[in-house]
């Protein structure tokens, strides 16, 4: 398996498959990416976006989260990309959350689909959240999970969850990806996210 599909389920390029959450996932044999909800606004959106020459990475595992205004509610979107195709897509909701609860959400459901035995990358425009799980967390572990300081660490629920699925998954990297910089698959996990409403 890699980037949380198996095999047998890649040969069915032409069939769409359907999350819960309402949006497709895998790919059509044009190299769309199949897209069925019924938020036609996010249909139309997304759609739009993937008719445009693609920018930036073209394979990976894409998240992003939204908070509008923050605290808030939110959500947090995921894609799944091999060479510029859609493989897998999700999405969920929050009613009173923040951006930073929905960056680290996008990144536990990406690591919850991706096999022990699986590699790629995960991107994120959260450098909070690349920094937390490769550099902070493992630090504040050692220290019976607090800080430097003796301070809190927020959302340490998701933090404790990711880092424990990372380890799991060593095959896993974590990369950051600058917002709104024109990379296809950050936007498309964006508007997933409800971050372009």
């Amino acid at each position: 398996m890699l980037l949380g599909i198996d095999r047998e389920q890649m040969r069915t390029d032409d069939r769409l498959h359907t999350t819960g959450t309402g949006i497709g996932t895998g790919t059509f044999a044009n190299g769309t990416g199949a897209i069925a909800t019924n938020d036609h606004t996010l249909g139309r959106k997304l759609a739009a976006l993937t008719a445009e020459a693609r920018k930036g990475p073209q394979t990976g595992i894409f998240t992003d989260g939204s908070c509008t205004p923050n605290p808030g509610p939110g959500g947090w979107g995921i894609v799944a990309v091999r060479d510029g195709k859609v493989l897998w897509s999700d999405r969920g909701e929050e009613r009173e959350t923040t951006n930073n609860r929905m960056e680290l959400s996008a990144i536990v459901f990406a690591l919850r689909r991706i096999g022990e035995d699986e590699g790629g990358i995960i991107y994120t425009d959260s450098n909070l959240c690349v920094r937390t799980l490769t550099e902070w967390a493992p630090r504040w572990e050692r220290n019976n999970w607090t800080r430097a300081q003796g301070e809190q660490i927020k959302n340490l629920d998701l933090v404790q969850e990711a880092l424990t699925l990372a380890r799991a998954r060593p095959g896993v990297e974590f990369k950051w990806l600058r917002a709104h910089a024109g990379s296809t698959w950050n936007e498309y996990a964006d508007i997933l996210a409800g971050g372009r409403q």
